[in-house]
């Protein structure tokens, strides 16, 4: 059984409730092992505010990296088929040959960091036509007012928004902005089961 994906409960933890949310979008609940989610909620929330609060300043770029390759070796003990890629700077964009692009397309999901005042990780879940669908743990409440937001609630498991690629490409600070090149990041993750492969399918080839 899937579960719907999940909000944040606090201001902070989206990048922990992002890599959740990957879990849940690509595995049963009953394949989900207590220890993974143990172990995402430790090694998250890492960065201490001005104030010396710890996990005030959400996830850093270090954690992700952890886990991303964490949970790629968790795939390759055979405890759960999960494969997982940290990515940075210009590795991260949206668009033809992109490998986040090519992971959704293979049936993966990508945990990207991007702007929504201020850095925030978000889950991207699929594309269509020039088109990103992602789920964002963020619960707003009031819609966008901007045309290249689409929002819905019609898809509990799968996205809540769909922007147009070209968003992404804009090194400004809008909200859902990839911004400066240097400073991007993203956690590609697959289930090893549903892939799609060179190997295993023509449809990767379309």
């Amino acid at each position: 059984m899937k579960n719907p994906l999940r909000y944040q409960i606090s201001e902070y933890d989206c990048g922990p409730t992002s890599l959740l949310n990957a879990l849940s979008f690509l595995f049963e609940r009953e394949e989900i092992s207590p220890e993974i989610i143990r172990n995402i909620m430790l090694y998250s929330l890492d960065c201490y505010e001005r104030g010396g609060t710890l996990g005030k300043r959400g996830t850093s770029r270090m954690a992700m990296m952890f886990l991303a390759n964490w949970l790629d070796g968790v795939g390759s003990m055979g405890i759960l088929p999960i494969a997982s890629r940290y990515l940075s700077g210009d590795a991260v964009y949206v668009g033809e040959g992109s490998p986040v692009v090519d992971a959704l397309r293979r049936k993966g999901v990508a945990v990207v960091r991007l702007n929504f005042d201020g850095d925030h990780y978000v889950l991207f879940t699929g594309e269509q036509e020039g088109r990103i669908r992602l789920f964002d743990p963020y619960c707003l409440e009031h819609s966008l007012e901007d045309v290249d937001i689409e929002s819905t609630d019609q898809y509990p498991k799968e996205y809540n928004r769909i922007l147009p690629f070209e968003r992404f490409h804009r090194e400004t600070q809008e909200p859902y902005t990839l911004g400066k090149i240097a400073e991007r990041e993203a956690v590609l993750i697959f289930n090893r089961r549903t892939m799609l492969t060179a190997e295993n399918t023509i449809e990767y080839f379309i």
